[in-house]
């Protein structure tokens, strides 16, 4: 018999960055909301959505349909770069209770600490939170396609926050633990 293979040198389940998500909630429709999209089209290069309230919240004076903020999505090998970078504002270190199965969270107070992004007047100090969905390799395709799709293991699409963490020190060097 064939010795079994161990699964940490199969290159399939290589974890990478799926997608990127970055976030700024205004909590209205005027000129914050422009800011804030004029700020994530300056980061990312792409046109950024606007978000949209589902229900009404009074408190907040928030209706049912209200921009209250926008979002870019981000993919493939620009997401990793853009990752990196963002990592960097924060000085590559992230809490521990910010990590999830598949996903990292974690905000940025304010957009100058990107390197390479340079105060605005027009946009103000803004804030944004950063949302990485990780996947592995290997298999995604399979649940993905429309035709004849079939489904993946858990224990190949599901990456736990322990072996996250262990590929955020090897790969992009962010320490996980306490923040101040």
């Amino acid at each position: 018999m064939a010795a079994k293979k161990d699964k940490q040198k199969n290159h399939m389940r290589d974890i990478r960055v799926d997608k990127l998500v970055l976030n700024i909630g205004t909590g209205s429709e005027s000129q914050p909301q422009e800011n804030a999209k004029r700020l994530l089209t300056l980061i990312t290069g792409r046109k950024p959505a606007d978000s949209i309230a589902k229900r009404r919240n009074p408190t907040f004076k928030i209706s049912k349909g209200n921009k209250i903020g926008a979002f870019v999505t981000i993919r493939g090998s620009a997401a990793d770069e853009l990752f990196k970078k963002l990592a960097g504002a924060v000085d590559n270190k992230v809490k521990e209770s910010s990590l999830t199965n598949n996903t990292l969270n974690f905000g940025i107070k304010e957009y100058i600490d990107i390197s390479g992004i340079k105060y605005d007047p027009k946009i103000g100090m803004l804030g944004m939170n950063v949302n990485v969905a990780f996947r592995r390799r290997g298999g995604a395709r399979v649940a993905i396609k429309k035709r004849a799709n079939g489904r993946i293991k858990a224990s190949h699409k599901i990456i736990g926050p322990k072996e996250l963490e262990e590929m955020l020190k090897e790969k992009y060097n962010i320490q996980v633990g306490a923040v101040q």
